[in-house]
This record gives C-alpha cells, structure tokens and sequence, in this order.
C-alpha cells in the first residue's frame, strides 16, 4: 500500500496513460526505495507518428523493412533523444538518435527530414 501511495504522489503530475517502468528496491527491515525511469522509446515513437495509444496500442509493422505504418522527422528523433538520453547506454545526442532510429525502423516507421 505505501509503495502505491508514494508512486501515484509522484506520478500525479505526468501525463495519464504513460507507462512509467519503476526500479523497486526491497530492504530486509521491510522499507523500499524506488526509481523512476521515462516511458520506453516505443510509447514516444508511438506517440509523434501519431498512431493509436490506448486501451489497444497500435503495434508495429507485422513486416518492418518493407511495409511501414508512419513517418517520424529528424527533429521528433532528437526530442526523444533528448528526454531518454539519462535511461540509454550513449554518451551523446548523435548516438541516442542513432538507437533510436533502429528502434523506429525496426517498428515499421519511416524516419524522414
């Protein structure tokens, strides 16, 4: 119940219906700290090629490389980059846009600009 109410003090103040993934660390005398991280790289893509985020997300392409389901800009690439950089393994802008890019073609999504 504690770990709830201090997750959802924190969480107020986000945006309703992102997936926040949580690092909980559990001590012997019951006490807890956690960790919160910025939603997956999927939710932003997700969300700047404007495909469905709901009850039933959209997926992906079913065939990535040849079909495509959008369209992100260099400039939406930088501005995920830019919010995930703290959660990725990269030292620079350039090659967090680089990850993520793969991530985006691998969805199905054409990176264009």
């Amino acid at each position: 119940m504690e770990f709830c109410k201090a997750f959802n003090a924190k969480t107020a103040q986000m945006e309703k219906g992102s997936p926040i993934p949580v690092v909980i660390t559990v001590y012997q005398d019951r006490s807890f700290t956690f960790e919160m991280r910025q939603p997956p790289v999927t939710f932003f893509l997700k969300k700047a090629a404007n495909l469905k985020l709901g009850k039933k997300p959209a997926s992906g392409s079913k065939t990535p490389g040849r079909g495509f389901v959008g369209k992100v800009t260099k400039d939406q690439v930088r501005e995920i980059a830019e919010k995930k950089i703290v959660d990725l393994n990269c030292d620079s802008i350039e090659s967090a846009m680089a990850m993520i890019e793969g991530s985006a073609r691998s969805m199905g999504l054409q990176v264009v600009g």
